[in-house]
């Protein structure tokens, strides 16, 4: 027997042993995929019990476009002082939340780029007035790096900022701006976003102020697998210190492709990158299911269908993941980069996880299953008996 298969039988044990890095190196180098979707498949069941796959009613609102941090792979953000830039006024989001609250949402995920010219108090008065105006709804805000530069502008620390958004009515810190928490690869690709180290400090610092949190991954910069590896290490380490202090930590972890189509970084010469750049399919799937093995601490995993398209999600509810994603509504930053299809409404998504052999179930952004009319329940039932 293999060492490979060797850890694969492990794997698919009760109360397997925590995958190392290295042992998780030689399954994503030599694991068969339908051996590697199995054995994820088989943890997703240990730790998420039953047969249902949970999805989201929210929408995404990018509240500027106006960044200084120049991404190579960033299609959305234009730079201060450019034609192409806007912010849109608190009646426009409103507007936007109101909508979703029309079709029975929970969450708005709020991010934007990082602008030179907002101050603390311009989104603390934001937040205090979209609580006031819609409270049934969770405020899933901004992202570490515009945190950090928050911090920048206003002079206090970033824990000091989230506490103040906090108080102002916040309800999460969502994972954006991860990318990649190796700095080998993150400062190639966006040398002014900061270390990795910035993106764990500011993360950990939200979850001890309870704010709710996800762990993203953007993979297909060329980096190697073992860099993949490290990066989700240093999440699971931060995880660990998250539940010692009986913290939920990360609610979940949540990996697509860079989107190469529109911007400066799939634009370069590809006999100039340092790197190979893009995946497909099943490479995406590997990733998935790895980090289900992975992520011992991390109860939830969830597909992307934006960027991976709805056919491959559906197979990656095989390959360990338990939740379908979101209906999003309305989403810039991935659509500028080339992704077609950015919004699905409730049914779609009932729709995709029924067609796959699950249950779906309705939740919000803390996992909370959420009342809902099952569309497609009846999906594989077999056709009513003619009347005699």
């Amino acid at each position: 027997m293999s060492r490979c298969q060797k850890i694969l039988l492990s794997q698919s044990r009760d109360s397997p042993p925590r995958l190392s890095v290295e042992d998780a190196l030689v399954l994503y180098d030599e694991a068969d995929l339908s051996e590697l979707m199995h054995v994820a498949s088989i943890q997703r069941r240990m730790r998420v019990p039953g047969n249902h796959v949970t999805y989201m009613v929210d929408r995404n609102v990018n509240y500027t476009n106006v960044c200084t941090i120049n991404c190579q792979f960033c299609s959305f953000y234009r730079p201060p002082g450019h034609s192409e830039t806007y912010l849109q006024t608190l009646d426009q989001i409103s507007e936007r939340i109101s909508q979703l609250e029309n079709i029975g949402g929970s969450r708005v995920l709020m991010q934007g780029g990082v602008h030179p010219e907002l101050g603390l108090e311009w989104y603390t008065d934001l937040i205090h007035e979209l609580r006031s105006r819609h409270p049934s709804i969770d405020l899933d805000c901004f992202s570490p790096i515009e945190i950090e530069g928050i911090s920048e502008i206003c002079g206090l620390p970033t824990k000091e900022v989230l506490k103040s958004l906090r108080d102002a009515g916040m309800h999460g810190l969502p994972g954006g701006g991860a990318e990649m928490l190796v700095d080998e690869v993150r400062l190639d690709v966006s040398p002014k976003k900061g270390s990795a180290e910035n993106w764990l400090k500011v993360m950990r610092e939200a979850q001890e102020l309870n704010l709710t949190t996800s762990a993203t991954n953007v993979i297909g910069f060329g980096e190697s697998n073992l860099h993949r590896l490290q990066h989700m290490e240093k999440v699971r380490k931060l995880q660990d210190k998250a539940v010692a202090k009986d913290s939920v930590g990360f609610t979940s972890f949540i990996s697509w492709p860079v989107m190469l189509e529109n911007n400066s970084l799939g634009r370069r010469e590809r006999g100039m990158n340092k790197y190979t750049l893009g995946i497909g399919s099943s490479e995406y799937l590997r990733h998935v299911a790895i980090s289900r093995i992975f992520f011992d601490n991390i109860e939830h995993i969830q597909a992307s269908w934006p960027t991976m398209g709805t056919k491959v999600a559906q197979m990656a509810l095989f390959a360990g993941a338990d939740d379908i994603g979101s209906t999003m509504m309305e989403e810039n930053v991935v659509s500028s980069s080339g992704t077609k299809k950015t919004s699905a409404s409730e049914s779609e998504l009932q729709l995709l996880i029924s067609r796959a052999g699950f249950k779906p179930a309705k939740r919000d952004s803390d996992y909370n299953l959420l009342e809902t009319d099952v569309i497609e329940q009846e999906i594989f039932a077999p056709p009513p008996t003619q009347p005699n």
